[in-house]
């Protein structure tokens, strides 16, 4: 399929996608954001990532069958969120290759401060054979696009943490 909305960058380095808002049944007994809804809130702007900057999300998919599938995902917190307020994300492409995208994502509270970040591996999958399958061809133009604009940022010192508990020697 030829790209159907001829966007092949630059990009923004990193994408800031609309800010959004804290919204109560997100609040846990705790008094802040549920981590469940830090996931949430990642996952939605995956969608949104897709469908605005790449054209390869839930319209695509409808209607060309093949969409990203999850692989992996790591959440860290840093700072809580609490009801009504305020946070942006923002989202970085660390790679590519033929079938899959490696995203970096970061949302910030209204301070501008880090409130948490996810680091995730998406996949395309046909959605008839139920197995990976390699990105259209305009797709991988605006992956390789997406990365070059996205390859003069830093690289988070997050980026690729293991969880475990750190003690000092």
């Amino acid at each position: 399929m030829k790209d159907p909305q001829g966007h092949d960058g630059p990009y923004d380095a990193p994408v800031r996608l609309p800010a959004r808002q804290v919204l109560p049944e997100w609040i846990d007994y705790n008094g802040h954001m549920n981590v469940a809804y830090y996931t949430m809130a990642f996952d939605q702007a995956i969608d949104a990532f897709l469908e605005q900057e790449l054209g390869m999300g839930e319209a695509h998919a409808g209607r060309e069958k093949v969409g990203p599938y999850s692989l992996q995902n790591h959440v860290s917190y840093f700072s809580e969120l609490l009801e009504g307020a305020g946070f942006q994300i923002t989202v970085m492409l660390i790679d590519h290759d033929d079938k899959r995208m490696h995203l970096w994502m970061e949302m910030f509270n209204e301070a501008g401060q880090l409130a948490a970040a996810s680091e995730g591996m998406l996949m395309n999958v046909d959605h008839v054979t139920r197995r990976a399958t390699p990105y259209a061809d305009w797709i991988k133009r605006r992956l390789e696009a997406l990365r070059m604009s996205h390859d003069v940022l830093a690289r988070p010192k997050q980026l690729g943490s293991v969880i475990g508990i750190r003690r000092k020697e």
